[in-house]
C-alpha cells in the first residue's frame, strides 16, 4: 500500500456485526458529477468504463459481458496479482487521480483501502435484494462502518486437498481434526522420510490468517473511534503453539506458495496435501495435470472436529474514489458475480474454478467446472459445507499491508530459528499499532 496519502484523524463507526471501518474519507459514490459517461447508459449512448483485475478467466468475462449487451462497455487490463504488484498499481493510480472505474481487490486488502479514502461508497447501488444473493460472510466482509464498499465474487472457504493414492498407500487417514493431522503428519514421515502432509507458507501470512479465523480468534475489533488489536489471546496462541511445533519437529515443509521448489515437491511426491482454499481446485489442476485422478479434497481440519473455516483470500470488486462511472461500475460486477453466464465465462478459461458469494450460482459453477482431475468427486459439496460454517466476526484491520508485510519478514526466518511464530505475531502487533498511532487513530492492544 502507498501510505504517502494525506490523512486525517478519520471516525470508526463501530458496530458488533460490522467490519470497523474509517468512512470519513470514503467517496460517496454520488454520479451526480458525473460527465456525459454516467449513470448505466443505453445501445444508442453506451457508457465506457475501464475495469483493472489478474483472476483467470477474467477476460473470458468481459468479453461476454460486451457481447451480451449494447449499454455499458468494458475495457480491460490484465495487472499483476495483488501482491505482486497490482495493489501498488491501484495506490498509484488513485494517488494520481487515474484510476480505473472498477479493480479487482482481496477481502484482506479492502479496509486497508476505504480508511485511506481509496474507494467509493456504493451502498446505494447494494440495496437489500442484491445483498440478499449472498453468503451473508461475504457481505459482513464488504460491509465497512455501516456502508458497502464492494461487490464480493467468491467466498474461499478452507479446504484440504491431498494424494488419495499416497494416503492410501501410507495407511493414513484424512485427518479431521487439527490433532489427527499432526498425527498423521507424522505418519507419512514415517513412511517417508522425503515425503510431508503440507507446508508452512512464510511468504503467505494469510494462510495462518485463516488458521487463526477459523479457530476463532479476532485480531482487530473498532468500538467507538478506536481499534482493538488483540492477537495474544489464548486461541491465537494455540494455533501459533501448534504450527511452532509442526516446523520444529519437521513435521511440515517449509517453502515460499507456488514457487519452484513447492510445486517440484508436489510433482514428485515429497508434498502430499495442501491446506488451501476452494480456489485452490483450479490451480492444483492446471498445475499438476499429469496427476488427474490422484487428488480429492477434504474439509479442512478443525480443533474440535466440528466444521469450521476461516477466508483464504476471495475476490471483491471496488470502485475507485475518482470514477464518475460508479453506477455502470458496479452494474457490470454484478453482473460478473450474480448471472450464470458470468460465472461460466470465467470457469470457461480452463483454467478456473470459483465458489460464488452468490449462493444461486453454486449449482452453475458446479457444472462448468471439470472434476475429472478429482476423480469426479463433487468438489463443491466440500466447499459448500466450508463456506457455511465460516466463522463470522473476524475483521481486517486498516494496516493490513503493515501487519502482513512484517508476519511475511518474520515468517521467513522461522524455519532457520532466527524467528518463532509467536514473536513473529507479537512484532506484527507492535508495528500494526505504531502504523495506527502514525495516522492519528486511537488504539488499544
Amino acid at each position: 500500500m502507498n501510505r504517502s496519502w494525506s490523512r486525517t484523524t478519520l471516525s470508526i463507526a463501530g458496530a458488533a456485526t460490522a467490519l470497523a471501518v474509517l468512512t470519513a474519507c470514503g467517496g460517496s459514490g454520488d454520479d451526480s458529477s458525473s460527465d456525459a459517461g454516467g449513470g448505466k447508459g443505453t445501445a444508442a449512448k453506451p457508457v465506457n468504463i475501464t475495469f483493472w483485475g489478474w483472476a483467470k478467466g477474467t477476460k473470458e468475462v468481459v468479453d461476454a459481458y460486451n457481447a451480451s449487451q449494447k449499454n455499458i462497455h468494458v475495457t480491460f487490463e490484465e495487472t499483476p496479482s495483488g501482491n505482486a504488484g497490482g495493489y501498488a498499481k491501484i495506490s498509484n493510480a488513485i494517488k494520481a487521480n487515474n484510476a480505473p472505474d472498477l479493480v479487482s481487490v482481496e477481502y484482506p486488502q479492502l479496509p486497508e483501502y476505504v480508511s485511506q479514502g481509496g474507494f467509493q461508497d456504493i451502498s446505494k447501488y447494494v440495496t437489500s435484494d442484491v445483498k440478499a444473493k449472498f453468503l451473508p460472510q461475504a457481505i459482513e466482509q464488504t460491509t465497512l462502518g455501516g456502508k458497502n464498499w464492494a461487490i464480493p465474487f467468491d467466498a474461499a472457504p478452507q479446504a484440504f486437498f491431498y494424494r488419495k493414492d499416497l494416503f492410501t498407500k501410507y495407511g493414513v487417514e484424512v485427518p479431521k481434526t487439527w490433532d489427527e493431522f499432526k498425527t498423521a503428519a507424522a505418519k507419512v514421515k514415517k513412511a517417508d522420510s522425503k515425503a510431508r502432509i503440507g507446508t508452512f507458507f512464510p511468504d503467505d501470512p494469510t494462510t495462518f490468517q485463516a488458521m487463526v479465523w477459523q479457530a476463532g480468534a479476532q485480531w482487530f475489533k473498532a468500538e467507538g473511534t478506536t481499534w482493538k488489536i488483540n492477537t495474544t489471546d489464548a486461541t491465537t496462541t494455540k494455533v501459533a503453539d501448534y504450527w511452532q511445533g509442526l516446523v520444529k519437529d519437521g513435521l511440515v515443509r517449509s517453502d515460499a506458495s507456488f514457487s519452484p521448489a513447492w510445486t517440484n515437491s508436489l510433482k514428485t511426491g515429497a508434498t502430499i496435501g495442501y491446506l488451501g482454499a476452494s480456489w485452490g481446485g483450479g490451480v492444483m489442476k492446471s498445475t499438476l495435470p499429469e496427476q488427474s485422478g490422484k487428488w480429492a479434497v477434504a474439509p479442512i481440519p478443525t480443533w474440535d472436529g466440528k466444521p469450521a473455516s476461516g477466508m483464504l483470500g476471495g475476490t471483491t470488486f471496488a470502485v475507485p474514489k475518482n470514477s464518475k462511472k460508479a453506477e455502470a461500475a458496479t452494474e457490470f460486477a454484478k453482473w460478473m458475480t450474480t448471472t450464470e453466464d458470468g460465472i461460466k465465462a470465467r470457469i470457461s478459461s480452463g483454467t478456473s474454478s470459483a465458489f460464488p458469494a452468490a449462493l444461486a450460482l453454486r449449482p452453475a459453477a458446479k457444472k462448468a467446472f471439470d472434476a475429472s482431475f478429482y476423480g469426479g468427486q463433487d468438489i463443491y459439496q466440500v466447499f459448500e459445507a466450508g463456506g457455511s460454517s465460516i466463522k463470522q466476526g473476524w475483521t481486517w484491520g486498516p494496516a493490513t499491508g503493515t501487519t502482513n508485510t512484517t508476519l511475511k519478514d518474520q515468517f521467513g526466518k522461522v524455519a532457520g530459528g532466527g524467528a518463532t511464530i509467536p514473536g513473529a505475531i507479537k512484532a506484527a502487533h507492535d508495528a500494526t499499532v505504531a502504523e495506527l498511532t502514525k495516522r492519528g487513530l486511537k488504539v488499544e492492544g
